[in-house]
């Protein structure tokens, strides 16, 4: 079977003077980054390391993350992505559980780390990596090897090492090019971190031979300018991007032709920013949902679909399959809500040295998600939440999202944040935090008049506060449990 390794080296050689990758001042074509990465393959077993090994890599977005794509593959070696956001500490504990045998980082990065892990910055790269041969390595390398050890945000506690090997990737960047339509002819741009979803996408354009266009960071006025430049088709964005790139004051001055696609996940998007979206967009938008443990592909909600389903994240992707289950495990019908579970080509291998947690997650084959939701009788997947953020008032079961998706209809709202609090008489009462569009006004009586029109009384806030911001992960995604924690007295 084939793998990330044998595709990569078929992809080279078939589109070896092709433009493969560019950052707006380097360009390498294809067969230059098939040299590169040899040589930095040989670099890598030269330096001792043998198959199986992980290497870490710690850079915000460069075309030496690609290169590493390829290298890491052809050696046969498990590639260790830390997210240049987190916290030393943080990188710390992840260099030592993975048991990294190499770390490559830009220098600025590596302030505040200790490690015994041997370190080559980007400073010394392309001297550590010339003087080797640009022929790839004789290293066998099987579908079912580990490729990858991704680790969790560590949203219920130390982040986990999920081991996804090449089959998984293999799935995932297939799923992609079949529901976002990608084709050879794209052009791929990164601004998303490479050490996470848009690196999917950079699997996509290994297989089919795109050009990828690497952005150092996102900046919405520059990426708007670079679309037009670049005659970009196909992007990975979460929420927050796609928000602050259709507000930018140059937006309707740009022309976007070229954009066909954007894959959008990450984090849910409220059913009225969507409409929002959709408007100033049209149907260029491919939702995905997936978690670390399943990437990016567990649904995919097509361009065309997506205007007639907002509330939806989609149909089942074509590697996985999905069922709905109660707490004991039994299948749910169509309309009922329960845990989302999946099983499949797509799904981890398990977590890097926690067999526990492996078996805690993984029953019968069966990825437990954590995830709340319901199929409709077409087969669309309905989140409602995290199973973990249920507030429990009374009894009954309010779910945070949908009274979140209450208060984003008003015009004023930006961003919502709904969790429980502790109430002596009910247990629980929903409170929530909103951030406002800037320059807008509302009181919080307007907005829990709001939900008293559209939710049943008990799913109504409490008392709800009007904030700056929300505090969100180096992932982009809210942090309802620190949020939480502040009103409970406790670590949650």
């Amino acid at each position: 079977m084939e793998t990330i390794a044998s595709l990569a080296r078929k992809t080279c050689f078939r589109y070896a003077n092709k433009a493969a990758l560019t950052d707006g001042e380097t360009t390498y074509l294809y067969k230059e980054l098939s040299e590169r990465s040899a040589r930095l393959a040989h670099a890598l077993l030269d330096r001792g390391l043998q198959k199986g090994d992980r290497v870490a890599i710690l850079m915000s977005n460069r075309l030496e993350h690609i290169e590493l794509d390829v290298a890491i593959a052809w050696a046969g070696l498990i590639k260790v992505p830390l997210n240049y956001r987190m916290h030393s500490k943080e990188h710390e504990y992840i260099l030592e559980h993975s048991e990294a045998s190499l770390l490559i980082a830009e220098p600025l990065l590596l302030q505040g780390i200790e490690t015994l892990c041997p370190i080559v910055t980007t400073a010394e790269y392309e001297e550590w990596i010339s003087p080797y041969p640009e022929s790839m390595p004789a290293i066998e390398v099987a579908e079912d090897d580990t490729y990858a050890i991704m680790y969790t945000s560590g949203t219920t506690g130390r982040p986990k090492g999920v081991m996804l090997t090449h089959r998984n990737f293999l799935s995932g960047a297939l799923s992609l090019i079949m529901g976002c339509g990608i084709t050879q002819q794209d052009v791929i741009g990164h601004v998303a971190p490479l050490t996470h979803g848009s690196n999917f996408l950079a699997q996509c354009a290994l297989l089919l031979g795109c050009k990828q266009v690497v952005f150092n960071k996102f900046e919405p006025k520059d990426f708007l300018e670079a679309i037009e430049k670049e005659k970009i088709t196909t992007v990975f964005l979460v929420p927050t991007m796609v928000n602050l790139m259709i507000h930018e004051a140059s937006f309707p001055s740009r022309d976007l032709s070229s954009l066909r696609t954007i894959n959008m996940a990450g984090a849910p998007m409220a059913v009225e920013k969507i409409k929002d979206a959709l408007e100033w967009l049209g149907s260029k938008i491919c939702e995905t949902y997936g978690q670390v443990e399943a990437p990016m592909t567990i649904t995919m909600m097509p361009r065309e679909e997506l205007a007639n389903k907002p509330d939806s994240c989609g149909a089942i992707g074509p590697f996985v399959d999905v069922k709905i289950v109660d707490d004991q495990g039994n299948p749910l019908s169509a309309g009922e809500i329960g845990e989302v579970i999946c099983r499949g080509s797509l799904v981890m291998k398990g977590y890097w040295n926690q067999p526990e947690a492996t078996a805690e997650t993984l029953k019968d084959g069966w990825l437990h998600t954590g995830d709340l939701g319901w199929l409709d009788s077409q087969g669309f997947l309905h989140l409602v939440d995290r199973k973990k953020d249920v507030i429990i008032s009374g009894g009954a079961n309010v779910y945070p999202r949908e009274v979140e998706e209450v208060l984003n209809l008003h015009s004023a709202v930006k961003e919502t944040c709904v969790f429980g609090i502790p109430d002596e008489k009910w247990g629980e009462a929903v409170y929530a935090h909103v951030v406002l569009k800037e320059g807008q006004q509302v009181t919080e009586q307007e907005l829990i008049e709001l939900c008293r029109n559209h939710l049943a009384g008990y799913k109504k806030p409490k008392a709800i506060l009007i904030v700056d911001t929300l505090p969100k992960s180096s992932y982009g995604k809210i942090m309802r449990k620190e949020i939480r924690a502040a009103y409970w007295g406790v670590s949650q």
